[in-house]
């Protein structure tokens, strides 16, 4: 899906916004019916923070690689991950993306290149970076993006990625995903007031840059750009997104009351909606009609009530595979 034009086309900003609202509407599914007690994994909703995935995705090729975290829905999706193995996935079903035995937070698409979420924070940096060294070796001309939160910059695995990828000037997308918090913990709990993170990268050599996590357009004309300075073989790029999930760190509620973070500042970053600001845009271009949005949320949700029904009449892992996909001379005790 990637363009070389400077002002986008028209549809490619209504693919941007068909991704995002189809984002929006299967995570919105999976917290209406995460009560129902049939998904029994943790789930981490990206809810809020769609364009960054949908803008990085949309500037990759299909042959291009990207690795993700434990909020892994929005970046399998964008990424043309399989709906219907992803939600078998979270019920852990023998039809899921991993066979129904790593749910929400190890989603793999290897037919589009997803190659995996890793849970632990910062984890996705290391295999991002082999990925992304795998690929210089065989002179692919492929470019790796890996997304990560801001608190995974304060692992000392980040600095060494860093190093690696400027060192062997990799085909490699840095994304960071800034959405202020790191489960209950504010950025200032955490990390000095002065600290710039693309600073940080820009200490190692690496070309650094900010955007507005909320503005798809912004996204994909960054990412654009990295992608293509990557596969000029002018080293990897370091792009920091400010963003906000609205929903709590895990889980399918909202915790505004539970005093972490205020009302207001919800409320600040609610109407600032990734979704609503690409179509209030669109709309008023004329570059989407109104029923057209409409026609749109109808199709993406035949598409997510088929999912679930898939999900719901799919087996259960066999007993036999208990002891499957287990590194060697590992046996359950």
């Amino acid at each position: 899906m990637a363009n070389d034009v400077s002002v986008l086309e028209t549809v490619l900003r209504r693919d941007l916004f068909r991704r995002m609202l189809r984002i929006r509407a299967v995570e919105e599914t999976i917290a209406e019916r995460y009560a129902e007690q049939e998904m029994r994994c943790p789930i981490h909703l990206s809810i809020g923070q769609e364009a960054i995935a949908v803008g990085v995705c949309g500037a990759l090729e299909p042959d291009d690689y990207i690795m993700s975290t434990h909020r892994g829905h929005a970046h399998y999706l964008a990424k043309g991950g399989d709906l219907r193995a992803m939600i078998a996935e979270i019920y852990g079903k023998a039809t899921g993306c991993s066979s129904g035995k790593g749910g929400s937070m190890h989603l793999v698409d290897l037919e589009v290149n997803m190659m995996g979420c890793t849970p632990i924070v910062a984890s996705s940096l290391p295999v991002a970076v082999g990925v992304a060294f795998a690929s210089m070796m065989k002179r692919e001309s492929r470019v790796t993006a890996v997304f990560f939160g801001e608190g995974a910059t304060e692992e000392g695995v980040f600095a060494e990625c860093l190093n690696f990828a400027a060192l062997k000037r990799l085909p490699l997308v840095f994304v960071c995903e800034n959405n202020l918090y790191s489960v209950y913990s504010p950025m200032d709990v955490r990390q000095p007031l002065a600290r710039d993170r693309a600073a940080l990268a820009q200490a190692h050599g690496i070309e650094a840059r900010k955007g507005d996590g909320n503005d798809v357009e912004e996204v994909y004309r960054l990412t654009r750009d990295a992608v293509d300075r990557a596969r000029q073989e002018n080293g990897p790029t370091f792009i920091e997104f400010e963003t906000y999930r609205w929903r709590e760190h895990c889980g399918p509620n909202y915790d505004n009351d539970i005093g972490y973070r205020t009302e207001a500042e919800f409320r600040a970053w609610q109407e600032r909606c990734p979704i609503e600001r690409h179509k209030r845009r669109l709309v008023n271009e004329s570059a989407i009609l109104p029923e057209a949005v409409g026609e749109m949320l109808d199709a993406v949700r035949l598409e997510i009530e088929e999912a679930f029904k898939y999900a719901q009449t799919s087996p259960v892992p066999a007993d036999d595979e208990l002891e499957t996909h287990l590194y060697a001379g590992v046996r359950p005790s």
